[in-house]
């Protein structure tokens, strides 16, 4: 059984890189028909925070990545951790340490002006024929794992390749705290062994630890897992990925007007691709995933091919969902969406020219607020000789069946009777009637309006 996992620290927002490890996680679980663990790992206890939990739990359910068990959270399997502490003291594989905070420090700066790797010296670590120091009175130690001496470590990662480290590069890493509370990487070590997880998807920041993790997993005689180490996300300055450029809540993505769709389809080729496939669904997605086309190079974040993404996904949409969503845009800025024009059938004539949601809801508010076009772009656009064509519009205006093709046609003859090209009316018109030069065609804008709006619009027209 394929069982993968996401383990995010609530220590702040879901965040592009972290989502592309949650979806790359549950898509190889759906290939293979396995399982998909949540679990947060709370043991930061100063950083992590409630509502950073929550913003993890929505992120994932904005996208749609479902988690088949979970969330477990570490916090509330502390008496796990601490009975697997117990047992490895037990078995020699770990031992308490009483060597201080001070001492350490000491410790280091002693080896560094030797020109070596500032470690832990041993010093605590019982051997064979070795007599450890007498316990100071009333210390609490701290409990240290017995890394292995010699040999090494390795590991085929399924991105990176085969990776080595030598034990004695290692030093016995701190598993709990003078105060008894366990440290991370012996929680995920525990965790991944007790949940079976199968395939370890995560950052490459996390390779220094995968060493001491398989150490751990091997002492307690743990299947080990397979590990994928993913490279990290540039921003499209070719930077590490920050706020600036895009490292920000995966709900900022909803916000700005992104579906989820489209960030999935792009999360997906961020790093790894299916020959020349730019588009395709989530479905598509799961049938086609592996772990071997996954490039072990850092992938780089473009704004522009999301945008692209987004608008053509805005294109595919339904009229009526896409409505729901830019509703509330509108009213979160005080526009009431009424019954006329229909919202929409305003979304079927402009979801063709947007990128965007909100550049939608920007699109859409011009039908439902007083338009105020200045005189100078009024001066721009209207020129003399249109306006007795504007005027013959007007009083036809009137009468005409309010449809597309017949605005069309009194537009043709409005400018037909005066000798003037079209865009000689058809810009005034998009600029009195929506306070704005470009539009989709001018007939079919005209149409969306009320009668009684388009007359009132026109009305503050200058007269010749």
């Amino acid at each position: 059984m394929i069982r993968t996992r996401f383990a995010p620290s609530p220590t702040g927002f879901l965040h592009i890189g972290g989502a592309r490890t949650a979806l790359f996680s549950w898509a190889y679980a759906r290939r293979h028909a396995g399982q998909f663990i949540l679990r947060i790992e709370d043991t930061d206890v100063a950083r992590s925070t409630p509502e950073a939990v929550q913003a993890i739990i929505d992120g994932m359910d904005w996208l749609g990545l479902a988690h088949d068990e979970g969330p477990f959270y570490q916090m509330q399997r502390m008496d796990r951790y601490k009975a697997v502490i117990q047992q490895m003291l037990a078995a020699g594989t770990a031992y308490h340490c009483y060597t201080t905070p001070e001492e350490l420090d000491r410790m280091r700066e002693e080896q560094r002006a030797k020109g070596l790797k500032p470690r832990y010296d041993g010093t605590w670590r019982p051997e064979p024929g070795k007599t450890l120091p007498t316990p100071p009175a009333g210390a609490q130690p701290v409990v240290r794992f017995k890394n292995p001496l010699d040999g090494v470590v390795a590991w085929d990662d399924l991105v990176k390749g085969r990776i080595e480290i030598a034990n004695a590069e290692l030093d016995d890493l701190v598993i709990a705290r003078a105060d008894g509370t366990p440290t991370y990487n012996f929680c995920v070590v525990v965790d991944d062994w007790e949940m079976q997880i199968s395939h370890v998807i995560r950052g490459d920041d996390h390779v220094n630890n995968t060493p001491r993790q398989i150490n751990i997993l091997q002492a307690l005689g743990a299947q080990v897992p397979l590990y994928a180490h993913l490279s990290m996300i540039l921003g499209d300055d070719g930077q590490k990925l920050s706020k600036r450029h895009g490292a920000v809540s995966v709900m900022q993505y909803d916000e700005d007007g992104y579906l989820p769709e489209a960030v999935l389809n792009y999360l997906a080729r961020l790093g790894w691709s299916h020959g020349d496939e730019e588009v395709f669904s989530m479905a598509q997605f799961c049938e086609w995933f592996d772990l071997d086309h996954i490039t072990p190079s850092a992938a780089q974040f473009n704004t522009e091919k999301l945008n692209w993404l987004n608008a053509h996904y805005l294109k595919q949409s339904d009229n009526e969902r896409l409505a729901a969503l830019v509703r509330p845009r509108l009213e979160a800025r005080g526009v009431t969406v009424g019954d006329t024009p229909s919202l929409t059938a305003v979304i079927g004539l402009y979801k063709e020219r947007v990128a965007t949601l909100n550049e939608l809801a920007d699109a859409a508010e011009v039908f439902y607020i007083d338009i105020h076009p200045s005189a100078e772009l009024l001066a721009q656009h209207l020129a003399p000789e249109a306006v007795p064509a504007l005027a013959d519009f007007i009083a036809g205006v009137r009468d005409v069946a309010w449809e597309a093709p017949a605005i069309g046609a009194l537009i043709k003859e409005s400018v037909g009777k005066h000798g003037l090209k079209m865009p000689k009316l058809a810009m005034p018109l998009r600029v009195l009637l929506t306070g704005q030069a470009q539009t989709p065609s001018v007939d079919a804008v005209v149409a969306l309006f009320p009668r009684e709006t388009v007359l009132a619009r026109l009305a503050k027209a200058p007269q010749g």
